[in-house]
């Protein structure tokens, strides 16, 4: 979820489901070391329980970035070896390192030396040629060796030669059956599921198999969906929409007072109504005027009218 879920999208998602676990884009270890840390790794106490998302493959970075992580506040540490972007590849890092089951073995022994919060890897059922049966076993066995207890797996291979990275969000076929086999085979492990999960029947499902089960997509794409989530879940009474827009008020005003802009937050809104009448209204709406340079907390508003305009249309 590079570029997508930065603080202000865990921000809404946190008003959305109040039980989940909110993990940050992967920020590479080396930008941790070097960058600008309050930009990458700045939060809202809001979002705890909140993970930040590490991608490298030098231990020693990686400890280091994780130990920042830590004392920046953040409840666990993952190292992303799933992400199959053109940036992963050229960096030796992401989906690439499921070849090196080692390395990322020894990044996770030092990244869990260095820090007293929880070190996890997300990974893939595997790159490529790789079976996906044998090569997932041993890639497993070896980060389980360095003391890894927590994997999250993307249950498609990625295919790193031949599809670009928006193809293997889609083409490489779901076998959810490998992780449930992977859950039986190493019963100790806590393993949760990713990838193709988008309604509430498919988590429950998947809960009855496994540990845990991560949404990317359709969390960003139809975020009411996590609301539906923690309903099912944790009896959460479901919000109203129109409430969720106004408990961001006081959020964006606050970064805009600082000098933001509104788009930031924004961009991470528009699938609030989706499928629902007026929902195309809401989106045109923000996104035609939230990137003003002088576009405040109106804009927002002006586009929840044109909403429920859009809703009465529909019912007349």
């Amino acid at each position: 979820m590079m570029d997508w879920t930065d603080r202000h999208c865990r921000y809404f998602h946190r008003l959305l489901a109040p039980h989940a676990r909110l993990y940050t884009e992967m920020v590479t270890a080396p930008a941790v070391l070097h960058g600008d840390r309050a930009r990458l790794l700045g939060f809202d106490a809001s979002e705890h329980p909140v993970a930040l998302q590490l991608g490298g493959s030098v231990p020693a970075e990686l400890a280091e970035a994780a130990r920042i992580g830590q004392d920046h506040g953040y409840d666990e540490i993952n190292l992303n070896v799933g992400c199959p972007s053109d940036r992963v590849q050229s960096g030796r890092f992401g989906a690439c390192l499921m070849r090196e089951p080692a390395l990322v073995a020894d990044c996770y022994a030092a990244m869990q030396a260095a820090v007293r919060v929880p070190v996890t890897i997300k990974c893939r059922i595997g790159v490529d040629e790789q079976d996906a049966e044998e090569d997932l076993r041993h890639f497993v066995r070896t980060v389980h060796a360095a003391g890894c207890t927590v994997l999250v797996v993307h249950a498609r291979k990625a295919w790193l030669q031949g599809l670009s990275p928006k193809e293997n969000r889609d083409i490489p076929p779901l076998d959810y059956g490998r992780v449930y086999r992977l859950k039986r085979e190493f019963p100790q492990l806590q393993i949760h599921i990713n990838g193709g999960v988008s309604t509430v029947a498919d988590v429950t499902a998947h809960l009855a198999e496994v540990d845990g089960v991560m949404l990317g997509r359709t969390a960003y794409h139809e975020p009411y969906r996590l609301a539906e989530i923690e309903a099912a879940l944790w009896g959460t009474p479901l919000p109203e929409r129109d409430a969720v827009v106004a408990a961001m008020q006081p959020y964006v005003m606050r970064y805009l007072a600082a000098g933001g802009r509104l788009q930031h937050i924004s961009r991470h809104l528009l699938g609030l109504y989706q499928g629902l009448p007026g929902g195309r209204a809401w989106r045109r709406s923000l996104s035609e005027n939230a990137h003003r340079t002088d576009a405040g907390f109106e804009v927002v508003e002006a586009a929840l009218a044109a909403r429920r305009r859009g809703e009465l249309a529909h019912a007349a």
